[in-house]
């Protein structure tokens, strides 16, 4: 089993329901959900909206492969509603979104998947639920805990 951490969001509906809904599947469909943050009320970010984000983070023990990890969360975000389209915004209200923030200390970049998250240390929104499940956890490339990480963009 692999430790994955996934941060979660939605701006759309019922997202108290579609954040649980997507974490039952979660846990149903790719491994056990041992730790999940508070839930994080914050505003978009990357685009113009009306409808504020809730945000959390969950530790997932996964036997899946990251490929394999990512399909799972890809087709729950399609049976929630969410919907992949190519535009020039790639940023938009959603019903949910799940993303891969590290699964274990793997490192990979490949066209469908990066691992740590690129842009997970830069996003306060994925930061402070992630710190709050695993403060000490160290970023496999930049070397410093979460909670270092938060830090610098507090600050």
């Amino acid at each position: 089993m692999t430790a994955a951490y996934l941060s979660l969001g939605s701006n759309l509906g019922n997202k108290h329901r579609y954040l649980i809904t997507a974490m039952s599947l979660l846990a149903e469909r790719a491994g056990d959900i041992p730790v999940v943050s508070g839930f994080h009320e914050t505003a978009p970010w990357g685009f113009e909206s009306p409808n504020t984000f809730l945000n959390a983070a969950v530790r997932l023990d996964t036997a899946l492969s990251p490929t394999d990890l990512l399909a799972v969360m890809q087709q729950i975000e399609r049976e929630l509603g969410r919907m992949h389209e190519m535009t020039a915004a790639p940023y938009r209200d959603r019903t949910v979104d799940i993303d891969m923030l590290m699964y274990g200390d793997m490192l990979m970049n490949t066209k469908e998947l990066t691992l740590p998250h690129p842009f997970m240390h830069r996003r306060l929104f994925v930061m402070l639920p992630l710190v709050e499940i695993a403060p000490r956890l160290r970023h496999p490339a930049l070397k410093c805990s979460m909670a270092e990480l938060l830090d610098r963009i507090s600050s």
